[in-house]
């Protein structure tokens, strides 16, 4: 079995938000880092080179292999700014329907503009995420 890319690393993920060029982006990305650590009350650390997680949160993947990941994160991608961990079991949750403009995938939860979503919403769902982590 070939070796996961994504996987806890060494890297400043000040610097690595700091080097976002979209404008936009970079803040919505700068305001949910804080929103995390403030509700986790940890530090982020990078994964891969493009996404921000905090916690641990091992998981066991279909052919039983026990594998490393965060409890909660981000990566600002170039359509959205992708949440993971932060969808509640049931997709037609409440919460999703006062966060606002929002899609989902599998485990991820997308936003285009964080201005246009609920914010104490957003921290519902990172603070439910993360209580249920422990």
């Amino acid at each position: 079995m070939a070796d996961r890319r994504t996987t806890a690393r060494a890297g400043d993920v000040g610097e690595f938000v700091a080097g976002i060029t979209d404008d936009r982006r970079r803040e919505d990305t700068e305001a949910v880092v804080a929103l995390m650590r403030e509700v986790t009350g940890t530090e982020p650390r990078m994964w891969g080179t493009s996404i921000v997680g905090f916690g641990d949160r091992p998981y066991t993947t279909a052919d039983g292999v026990e594998r490393a990941w965060f409890a909660v994160g981000l990566s600002p991608r170039k359509a959205a700014l992708v949440l993971y961990g932060v969808l509640p079991p049931d997709d037609d949750s409440a919460d999703l329907v006062q966060l606002g403009p929002h899609s989902t995938g599998k485990s991820c939860l997308y936003v285009k503009r964080l201005a246009d979503v609920d914010e104490p919403t957003l921290a519902r769902l990172v603070r439910r995420a993360w209580e249920d982590e422990g």
